[in-house]
């Protein structure tokens, strides 16, 4: 893939690394692809970051045709940058795109777009701990035309930020609030993809956990009601005795986390016991009475992983672990941070360097 790189003449005054934050600063450059239907993929740009320029009438505006992923690059000691499991973000992105009727992006162009943007952009790597650089690619139907109906044109755009810790009280236990009230995915939808809509659908009961004092929500099954379903952020993991327990993938109405998976994969080579299952919020409550709930976590791309001191299911509060990070918790934790940012050997073979 050829792509062209136009260098911005006006640098941005890096933010300090030490306030940082999630989100909130953005680097000089972004990638550009432009997809025409017969034509396919075309044009692969690097260019100054800038406003996107959109018809009033853009497919994406009006009904919510676009995809996103999550990733970050790390810095490491030793002076390289490294991507965690690009090649998954990739796939799960085609994935997501498959179910919005979105063309097939090459994984190979993902990967290659994502390093090279982030290679254009290695002064934006904050060094400090528990910093890094997050990468949000993006695909977006931008034909103008009010029917609905399956886009002709699309464009591929990456935007990075360089971050610090997702939350600013640092790896604390959060409190979560389980909402029974609303849904967030049923069977045959769209919980499985990585859509806006998901997220915009989620936003009344994130609202209303935050009146209450709670930073996430957990959602239930869209059916019954009674069966875990994922945070609004993050998947999620308890320690029930000494298993790990998770809710399965099967019904596709949870997003298939690469972290997720990676830590199954690290608890899995410890001989840990893992479980992907349906598990039930009232078998969760009894855990959490009869004291076998020793630990609960979320995992995601911008928090790692996030521990859970807290739970509040109808009017009942259950403090988890004492309200202090779990074994096991801070276990994982270490592991797979270090692999990120290279301090622990990578066993599986997860991170690119450059």
């Amino acid at each position: 893939m050829q792509i062209s790189i136009t260098k911005t003449t006006a640098p941005k005054a890096k933010p300090d690394w030490n306030k940082l934050g999630f989100g909130k600063y953005y680097t000089d450059h972004m990638f550009i692809m432009d997809y025409v239907a017969g034509e396919g993929w075309i044009d692969a740009r690097i260019v100054p970051y800038q406003p996107l320029q959109l018809d009033p009438a853009a497919i994406c505006l009006h009904y919510g045709i676009e995809i996103f992923e999550g990733m970050k690059a790390y810095p490491g000691k030793d002076g390289k940058v490294r991507l965690f499991r690009p090649a998954d973000n990739a796939a799960r992105i085609n994935r997501s795109g498959a179910r919005l009727c979105m063309p097939h992006l090459p994984e190979e162009m993902f990967v290659e777009a994502v390093k090279t943007l982030v290679d254009v952009e290695r002064e934006w790597v904050p060094t400090l701990p528990d910093t890094s650089l997050y990468i949000r690619p993006f695909i977006i139907a931008n034909e103008a035309q009010l029917g609905v109906h399956v886009a002709n044109r699309y464009q591929f755009i990456i935007i990075l930020s360089p971050s610090g810790a997702y939350y600013p009280e640092g790896l604390n236990p959060v409190k979560i609030y389980v909402e029974d009230e609303y849904v967030r995915a049923v069977r045959g939808g769209t919980g499985f993809t990585k859509c806006g809509g998901n997220y915009a659908a989620a936003m009344i009961a994130q609202q209303k956990a935050h009146e209450l004092g709670y930073s996430q929500v957990l959602w239930l099954d869209g059916v019954e009601r009674k069966y875990i379903n994922e945070v609004g952020a993050m998947n999620i993991m308890f320690r029930i005795d000494d298993e790990i327990v998770t809710p399965d993938l099967e019904d596709g109405t949870i997003l298939p986390g690469v972290t997720r998976d990676s830590v199954l994969k690290i608890a899995k080579d410890w001989g840990i016991a893992v479980s992907e299952r349906r598990i039930s919020v009232e078998e969760l409550a009894d855990a959490a009475r009869s004291g076998r709930l020793k630990e609960a976590w979320g995992t995601g791309t911008a928090a790692v992983v996030s521990p859970v001191g807290e739970l509040r299911y109808e009017d009942e509060v259950f403090v988890i672990g004492g309200g202090q990070i779990g074994e096991y918790t801070q276990r994982i934790y270490d592991e797979l941070t270090g692999i990120q940012w290279g301090k622990r050997e990578d066993k599986f073979g997860w991170t690119m360097e450059f």
